[in-house]
């Protein structure tokens, strides 16, 4: 079964939490555009590696393709490297490589400087519910040969389908997995190499915010983007916010915060809501099929007195705050800081247009000013200082 095949004819099913078939990536056709390709920047790449049958497809398919947990149950086994792009806003373009389980690194026509050379991630998946130490061995071996061509990579490992699993066996899991991995690579002599951990599942929203840390890293402009949500939220009486890739739920910023696993999965809810909604009763049968547009928006108020406001960034980002009740009084000031903030995003896509590839940071990790706004630094714009000084 291909992804053409699944994507073709796909009504939407009426189901709560499932995106219509037909609202996928596609070209972002915004006024402010970045397109990364046609500067000549090659998008980074992600690779999926793992055993054969540890659910490397079903990630795929789940995160990017919308396609319901339950159906990956009649997926094929991978048998050649898919390779799938994403493409929608200038912050979320990347490849996604899903090899086969049986690969074998050592094969003559396995060109390592080709596929290592390009990698900005390589996520190792381990089946938590089976004996994981022929994954282990895979992992060391996939690792290694992985740094010696790219020093550069950022290693993930999903410790995967622990939705089975009780609460003390997923820690000890994955404290097993986590010391026998490192002690691993340490008697390779590669005790540089820093892993990162991931307990996920694809029943959950674990599998969601695991690939957004993922994500997250390739990011360049991340740390000017976690500025600018702390800046609203400092100048806005808002609790947390995230910056939303919607058709994937993959949060692509968010402020300094600690994430609260309960927060994002009620920001992810959201989303779901507002593009089903959405899509049943705000497309006009004259216009394109958008259930996500520059007008969306949406409130939705909770019986503990926290209050949940989307507001649309582009075509595919989306702004999703968490805030109490008692501080959405002030609606007008929060709209307009975050017109500020949708302006300040759109100075760091035309700044890395300009720039092509430098750094948005200087050596010092201070964001760069742009004009009169400032990208960061505890500022949006001086007229939002002074109209938030006069309230």
């Amino acid at each position: 079964m291909s992804y053409q095949d699944e994507e073709e004819g796909g009504a939407f099913d009426g189901h709560a939490s499932s995106f219509p078939k037909d609202f996928g990536y596609g070209a972002f056709d915004g006024e402010h555009d970045v397109n990364l390709s046609s500067s000549g920047e090659q998008k980074p790449r992600i690779l999926l590696m793992g055993l054969r049958r540890s659910g490397k497809s079903s990630i795929q398919k789940v995160v990017f393709h919308k396609m319901s947990p339950n159906e990956t149950l009649f997926l094929e086994s991978t048998n050649k490297i898919v390779k799938d792009d994403i493409n929608n806003s200038s912050f979320v373009q990347f490849q996604i490589w899903d090899f086969p389980g049986q690969i074998d690194f050592f094969d003559s026509s396995f060109d390592s400087d080709m596929i290592f050379g390009g990698c900005g991630a390589l996520v190792f998946v381990i089946d938590a519910q089976d004996d994981y130490m022929e994954a282990l061995n895979k992992l060391n071996l996939t690792v290694t040969k992985a740094y010696k061509v790219n020093p550069n990579i950022k290693f993930e490992v999903f410790i995967h389908k622990v939705d089975g699993l009780g609460d003390d066996f997923k820690m000890e899991s994955q404290r097993d997995i986590h010391q026998r991995a490192t002690d691993d690579l340490a008697d390779s002599g590669y005790d540089q190499i820093h892993l990162s951990f991931h307990l996920t599942s694809i029943y959950d929203h674990s599998i969601f915010e695991a690939f957004s840390k993922v994500v997250q890293k390739l990011i360049p402009q991340l740390p000017a983007l976690e500025n600018l949500l702390n800046i609203l939220n400092t100048n806005s009486a808002i609790e947390k916010s995230f910056l939303f890739d919607v058709v994937s739920k993959i949060y692509i910023a968010t402020d300094s915060t600690p994430v609260d696993m309960q927060s994002y999965e009620l920001c992810c809810d959201m989303i779901d809501v507002v593009i089903d909604v959405s899509w049943i009763y705000g497309v006009k049968e004259e216009q394109d099929p958008a259930a996500f547009d520059e007008q969306s928006s949406s409130l939705i108020k909770l019986n503990n007195g926290t209050v949940l406001y989307l507001r649309e960034v582009n075509k595919f980002l989306a702004l999703v705050c968490i805030l109490r009740e008692d501080n959405f009084d002030h609606k007008g000031i929060i709209d307009y800081n975050f017109l500020c903030f949708r302006e300040a995003i759109q100075q760091v896509f035309e700044l890395r247009n300009k720039c092509q590839g430098n750094p948005l940071t200087n050596s010092a990790g201070s964001p760069i000013v742009n004009g009169n706004n400032i990208i960061g630094d505890r500022h949006i714009s001086p007229t939002l200082t002074d109209e938030l000084a006069s309230k």
